[in-house]
């Protein structure tokens, strides 16, 4: 899941202009979100985490 959650970070930084202390947050927040899903698979978990960011 690690790997997803860079992913996403990654690509939100793109996106966006964020600080660090707000990556930082961020990051917990996808990662506790993620941590939920069923699913196993880096890519969709990756998917997941962008629309998750995007809606929030």
């Amino acid at each position: 899941m690690e790997v997803a959650v860079d992913r996403v970070m990654q690509a939100y930084g793109m996106m966006v202009n964020i600080t660090f202390g707000q990556e930082k947050t961020l990051r917990a927040d996808v990662a506790g979100f993620l941590s939920a899903s069923p699913s196993t698979d880096e890519n969709q978990l990756a998917i997941e985490g962008l629309r998750y960011l995007r809606t929030k």
